[in-house]
Parts: C-alpha cells; sequence; structure tokens
C-alpha cells in the first residue's frame, strides 16, 4: 500500500514538473515576443528621425550672419596684424561664398543639407554609415580667420549687441510654420581648432550621436568655451554647419525649410568674465 502511493505520488510530481516546464516554455516564448517587439519598435524610433522621402530630401536657403562682439575681429582671409581696419565686425553669405567659391564649392545658395550624423563634428556619414564629404548634399564647411586684440576664450555669445547700426545675437530661426518650423531644433555647427571641435546645438536637448554639445546663454562658462585666441596672434577655424539625422525633429516634416543662422561671437578672459 505504502508502495503504491509512493509511486502515485512521484506520477504526481513528474506531472506537476512537466507542467511547471511547459508554462516556462510558454513564458519564455512570450518573453521573446516581447523583445522582439521591443527591438523592433527602437529600430523604427531610430529610423523615424531621418527623411525618408527621397526627391526632395533636403533643407535649403540657408542665410549665415557672423559677427564679433568688441575686441574680436574676423574675416575670411588673413589680413596680418599691420592694420585693423582691413578686418572685419561681420560676415555675409556674400563672404562665406568667396570662400566657397575659391575651393570649387557651391555658395550658399546651391547647397542642399541632406541629413548626415557625427560623434565629432569633423566625420560625417550618412544613415546607412556611408562617409559624407563636405559641399555635398551633406554639410557646409568653410573656413574664417579670427583676430583679438588681448589673449581670449572666445563663446558664443545669447547677448544682444549693436555693430553698425544693427543687433546682434546668436540665434537660429525660420519663417516657417507649423510642424515646419522644427528645422531650428535639427542645425548643428561644429567649430575645428587643430582637431578639437565644439559642437553648438540650438534648443539643446538629449545628447544623440555620441555628441558633447553646448547652447548658448547670456553667461559664458568652461562649458561654453570654443577656442581660445593669443592677442593679436590671427587663427584659423572651421565651421561646419549640418542637419543631425539622429535628432528627433529631423523627419520629413522639415525637408525644403528655409533656416537663419545668426552667431554672435564674444570673447572672456580666464575666469569667463567678457569683455566690454
Amino acid at each position: 500500500m505504502v508502495s503504491s502511493m509512493e509511486e502515485r505520488t512521484n506520477q504526481e510530481l513528474l506531472q506537476e514538473l512537466k507542467q511547471l516546464k511547459r508554462a516556462q516554455a510558454r513564458v519564455k516564448r512570450r518573453t521573446t515576443f516581447l523583445l522582439s517587439i521591443i527591438a523592433m519598435l527602437v529600430l523604427i524610433t531610430s529610423t523615424l528621425a531621418w527623411f525618408t522621402l527621397s526627391n526632395f530630401a533636403s533643407v535649403n536657403n540657408i542665410e549665415l550672419r557672423i559677427s564679433t562682439a568688441p575686441q574680436l575681429y574676423l574675416d575670411i582671409q588673413n589680413n596680418g596684424t599691420e592694420d585693423l581696419s582691413l578686418w572685419k565686425k561681420t560676415l555675409t553669405n556674400e563672404m562665406i561664398n568667396t570662400y566657397l567659391q575659391s575651393v570649387s564649392a557651391p555658395v550658399i545658395a546651391d547647397q542642399l543639407l541632406d541629413p548626415v550624423t557625427t560623434s565629432d563634428g569633423i566625420s560625417f556619414f550618412s544613415q546607412a554609415g556611408t562617409p559624407r564629404e563636405a559641399n555635398d548634399r551633406s554639410f557646409i564647411e568653410f573656413k574664417v580667420w579670427f583676430l583679438a586684440t588681448k589673449d581670449m576664450w572666445v563663446h558664443l555669445s545669447g547677448q544682444t549687441v549693436e555693430i553698425n547700426g544693427e543687433n546682434f545675437t546668436t540665434s537660429v530661426t525660420t519663417t516657417e510654420t507649423g510642424v515646419k518650423a522644427n528645422v531650428v531644433k535639427a542645425l548643428r555647427v561644429s567649430f575645428e581648432d587643430d582637431g578639437s571641435t565644439a559642437i553648438y546645438e540650438p534648443n539643446k536637448d538629449t545628447p544623440i550621436a555620441g555628441q558633447t554639445t553646448f547652447d548658448v546663454g547670456t553667461v559664458f562658462s568652461d562649458s561654453t568655451r570654443i577656442f581660445h585666441l593669443d592677442a593679436m596672434t590671427p587663427k584659423q577655424i572651421t565651421f561646419r554647419l549640418w542637419i543631425e539625422g539622429e535628432d528627433p525633429e529631423c523627419n520629413d516634416d522639415i525637408q525644403q525649410a528655409e533656416v537663419t543662422l545668426q552667431i554672435l561671437f564674444g570673447g572672456s578672459d580666464g575666469t569667463n568674465s567678457s569683455f566690454e
């Protein structure tokens, strides 16, 4: 009798183990299915940011206005240090076009910005990981010379300064309305100084693509420093302007948008106090 009861108990245990294994298998299959769905959603989320339409996949009509606060000058060419009057306080599209034409690149009005991505603001890639070249339906690249009358750290300034009767500040604006106006959030500008870069991200949000970026403010800090200038020593800086494909706002809604980039450079001393 005892042996029969033990045998029945063992059979019941075996049956319960089989049921438990079947339940575990069902849970595993469901978990695998859910993980697959999550992976698909992550992939879809990451790819929706890029333009998906191919006929007019670009942002065009870029307007640039670059200016400097006191003690700081700039130009497309190196004018030396003998005569400060040769240097400029503002650069326009036309002046930048002079540089672009000198390197056989399209002028700004003929430039189209397809989405690209970069981690360092120097090397750029398509969504498929293909390297992209400057000024070829990818990103705009040009070089500017700077000259300061004293040692200084150079920043982008969020203050408003009057230069030759006009008010200047750092801003990215558009005349577009609705969702198309989000083009101002997808724009990026990098400034390269001998292999080191600083990336300006208007309306800075969650970091993407491994980038370290900064936004402008009315107060300078270590994190807003772009490059350093020694007094009366010209330095050439490389500008790169692009539409960041990994930005959540970089979707079909902003195609063919117009955008105006206005940059005001300011200088500070070693304690980040601005020069008046």
